[in-house]
């Protein structure tokens, strides 16, 4: 119960630090497109459409606003305080990277004084992966973010997005979203703005390259990753048979020329090669720049890899639960606002549930399986709940965040372990129509 208390006292003060920058005139000043924009006293000012796009915008911006401010206002039924057009052009005044920033913030405080953050081996586990998302089909977004072209069927307009995800904690480090010609190896670069040298990387078998290696090492840092079997050192290491192997890796020429262009030196790399077999009898190999075998055994591997899942399954929980393809306007800036927007909300609301998933802990020796707060109820639970927390007298806060907590521990899920389901490599992309927009 002390510590519970505790946790409670953090997010309170989590909320306190937030609602400081929030409102500083200096954050208000960075992220206002103009010196004269926010200027007179309305109720679209900056703090307000802020805590507007972090509430999980799905619907259509009408109904939207009636329901954000018939909770703000604590009114039994929804008024259109706000006309749709006013938002359309008062959200123009923002600039997206209001939410980027607002989300470092969130982190660095979560990092720094929550004590129950999960590591691996004293290292925090990050992962990098990318994905797509389909745009609707609007003569600026189309110039900005490209098209693809797929095999069957016409073209599309897409966008790349990408992000670094600590798959321990369940929080994104940072996201990207960028036109869709930018490939995935050049958002990793900008992702490494925000590597630690206490930081460990897993990487699908899509980033291997010495310049990344390279990279990651140069920061300190280190990385598992899962390489392809084109390589001819890995060629050579599987038909050896061997469980595992030490390797002096060679750089290529085109990783030279990216050395070169980042002021790397170009060495051989030291690295270790690891065999893991699979049940279905399909042999992986993981390349890693953990090399004392002491240490690192090689059975923990398979177990490391492992844990780069929860990056794949949180892709699907944002474009399925949050609908972070579903977006509220046909301009590119709301693209960035509405994306960043609903990362710094799936962020924030994943760390304020911190103590309602150590109460759940807690509770399990009495249950047959390991219990998890199931985050869609957590995420449905949390519309026009948790811009409140910013907008309430400090004396509710408290109360108004044990009551969250109280919600978010009715809403778990079992842990089975063991369970598997087969992989589905071809799903239909779920389409969103910016001119009809669902009921919430």
């Amino acid at each position: 119960m002390l510590a519970q208390s505790l946790l409670y006292n953090i997010c309170d003060r989590l909320i306190e630090y937030l609602k400081e920058i929030l409102h500083s005139p200096q954050f208000v000043n960075r992220h206002k497109q103009s010196s004269k924009d926010f200027i007179r006293t309305r109720l679209l000012f900056f703090q307000t459409l802020f805590l507007f796009f972090i509430n999980f915008i799905k619907g259509s911006y009408q109904d939207e606003l009636d329901h954000y401010f018939k909770a703000l206002f604590r009114l039994d039924v929804p008024i259109k305080y706000v006309t749709k057009m006013a938002l359309s052009l008062a959200r123009k005044k923002i600039k997206f990277d209001a939410f980027i920033e607002f989300n470092r913030h969130l982190l660095e405080f979560f990092y720094d004084h929550f004590t129950n953050t999960k590591q691996w081996n004293g290292f925090n586990l990050l992962a990098i992966d990318g994905s797509t998302l389909k745009l609707f089909k609007d003569e600026d977004i189309r110039k900005h973010f490209g098209i693809m072209q797929p095999k069957n069927g016409p073209a599309c307009v897409m966008a790349r997005v990408s992000q670094m995800f600590d798959v321990l904690n369940k929080v994104t480090i940072d996201a990207i979203i960028s036109p869709y010609r930018v490939g995935e190896r050049e958002l990793f670069h900008s992702h490494m703005l925000n590597f630690l040298p206490n930081d460990l990387l897993l990487l699908d078998r899509g980033y291997p390259a010495y310049w990344i290696f390279n990279l990651v090492v140069s920061l300190n840092g280190n990385f598992c990753a899962r390489i392809s079997n084109h390589w001819k050192v890995v060629q050579n290491f599987v038909e050896s048979g061997a469980q595992e192997a030490l390797i002096d890796l060679q750089a290529s020429y085109q990783s030279k020329k990216e050395c070169n262009e980042m002021g790397l030196d170009v060495v051989p790399l030291r690295l270790r090669l690891i065999r893991v077999e699979l049940e279905s009898g399909e042999i992986e190999v993981l390349i890693t720049s953990l090399i004392d075998g002491r240490k690192f055994p090689h059975e923990t591997f398979m177990e490391l890899y492992h844990l780069r899942w929860p990056v794949e399954v949180d892709y699907l929980f944002m474009k399925q639960r949050i609908e972070i393809g579903n977006f509220s306007g046909k301009s590119v800036l709301s693209v960035y606002q509405d994306f960043h927007a609903k990362v710094l909300a799936k962020n924030l609301t994943w760390i304020l549930a911190f103590p309602a998933q150590t109460a759940i802990e807690e509770k399990e020796n009495e249950k047959k399986y390991e219990y998890q707060l199931k985050m869609t109820q957590a995420i449905s639970k949390s519309k026009d709940t948790i811009f409140l927390l910013f907008e309430r007298p400090r004396e509710a806060i408290e109360q108004l965040i044990q009551k969250i907590h109280t919600v978010f521990i009715a809403a778990t899920e079992p842990i089975r372990p063991g369970r598997k389901f087969k992989r589905k490599h071809k799903i239909n992309k779920k389409e969103y129509y910016i001119n009809y927009k669902p009921c919430r």
